[in-house]
C-alpha cells in the first residue's frame, strides 16, 4: 500500500493511494468520522454485487489503510474504535497490567458463561433451546477512559474537573464507574471528558500511560438457529458513545481466572494483527502473531484466497 494526501479542506481530507492489486483509488475522508463519501477507482466493478471475494476485499484495504494514513499523519479521528489499533492496544495494555482479582470483576460474567459450556456451572445468559453452542459467539464491549492526573496537562485538567464540579484529588475519583453515577453526575463528566480531549488534542498529548478501563458492557451474543440464521442479542451499554474495544469469544475451555486474563489479552493482540492485515500492511513484528482475533477477519481469512489462515494457532510457517 502506498498513498499520498491530496489535499485539505474543513471538512475532508483527500487521499490517492495504490492497492496491492496495483488499483489506483482516489478518496474523500471525512475529518470528523472517518467516513468516504467519494471513493474512484478503475480496477474493480462499481457494483458491488458484481465484485469477487478478492476485488471486494481489496476495495475494503484501500478504504481502511485510507482512514488509518489520515489518522497517522494528521492526526485526525478517521479510524472506526473497533478497528482502531492504538486503541485496541491500550486496552490490552490494561488488561496485562492489571490484578486477575479485577479482571474478574470487569469480565467474570464472561468467564463463566465460557465455563459453562464445559462444567457444570450457572450461566449469565441462556443460550435458546435448538441452538448448535458451538455456533455462539460471546460479546462484551470495552470502554476507555483516562486519569486527568496522571497525564502532562495534569494542571489544567484539575482546572477543567472544578468547573464540572468534579473533585479529582478524591481517592480513585477517575476509576469510578459511570454505572454508579446519577443523571447529573454522568453528564458533568462526559462533558468534562469531552473538554479533556480537547486539551490533550491542543496540546498533542501521549495519553497511553494514563489510560484504564473505565467501564464495560453487559454481556451479549451471537448465534445461529436451527434454519442457520443469525441472531444477535442486545447489551446494556454503560456511555453513549462507541465502544473502545470489543471480545468475540467462542466457549473454549480456559482452566482458571489466570489462563483467561491471559488469553484476553492475546485475543486483543491477534486483533490488532488484524486490523493491520485488513488494511494490507504487514502487522508491527509485536503483533505477527497467530491464533484467533476478530470474527469478522477469521470470516475473510476463511473466504479470501489470498490470505494465509492468521487465525489458526497451527499454521507456525507464517511466522518463518
Amino acid at each position: 500500500m502506498k498513498a499520498v494526501i491530496t489535499g485539505e479542506t474543513e471538512d475532508l481530507v483527500g487521499v490517492n493511494l495504490r492497492d496491492n492489486g496495483g488499483t489506483e483509488h482516489i478518496m474523500d475522508v471525512r475529518k470528523e468520522d472517518g467516513q468516504i463519501p467519494g471513493h474512484q477507482q478503475d480496477g474493480y466493478p462499481d457494483d458491488p454485487s458484481k465484485r469477487t471475494p478478492h476485488e471486494s476485499e481489496h476495495i475494503h484495504q484501500a478504504r481502511k489503510f485510507a482512514q488509518y494514513y489520515i489518522f497517522a499523519e494528521r492526526g485526525y479521528d478517521t479510524v472506526p474504535p473497533l478497528i482502531h489499533p492504538e486503541r485496541l492496544n491500550l486496552v490490552r495494555q490494561a488488561i496485562e497490567s492489571m490484578s486477575t482479582e479485577k479482571c474478574m470483576d470487569l469480565f467474570g460474567d464472561l468467564y463463566q458463561q465460557m465455563a459453562s459450556h464445559h462444567i457444570d456451572t450457572e450461566r449469565i445468559v441462556d443460550i435458546p433451546s435448538g441452538v448448535d453452542e458451538e455456533s455462539v459467539l460471546y460479546r462484551k464491549d470495552i470502554y476507555l477512559g483516562v486519569d486527568p492526573t496522571e497525564t502532562e496537562v495534569a494542571e489544567g485538567a484539575i482546572s477543567l474537573a472544578s468547573e464540572y464540579g468534579i473533585d479529582l484529588d478524591e481517592p480513585d475519583a477517575h476509576e469510578q464507574s459511570v454505572t454508579d453515577l446519577d443523571t447529573n453526575e454522568r453528564t458533568a463528566w462526559e462533558e468534562f471528558g469531552d473538554a479533556l480531549g480537547d486539551l490533550v488534542a491542543e496540546n498533542d498529548i501521549d495519553v497511553s500511560e494514563a489510560a484504564y478501563i473505565d467501564s464495560v458492557s453487559a454481556l451479549h451474543m451471537a448465534y445461529l438457529d436451527s434454519r442457520g440464521r443469525e441472531h444477535v442479542t442486545e447489551a446494556t451499554q454503560p456511555l453513549d458513545r462507541e465502544p473502545d474495544a470489543r471480545f468475540e469469544l467462542v466457549p473454549i475451555d480456559l482452566q482458571s481466572p489466570e489462563d483467561f486474563q491471559e488469553y484476553l489479552a492475546f485475543n486483543l493482540k491477534c486483533q490488532i494483527r488484524d486490523c493491520f492485515v485488513r488494511m494490507g500492511v504487514q502487522p508491527p513484528e509485536a503483533f505477527q502473531v497467530l491464533g484467533y482475533g476478530r470474527y469478522e477477519a477469521t470470516e475473510r481469512y476463511n473466504k479470501v484466497e489470498f490470505y494465509p489462515k492468521f487465525h489458526d494457532p497451527k499454521n507456525e510457517a507464517l511466522l518463518q
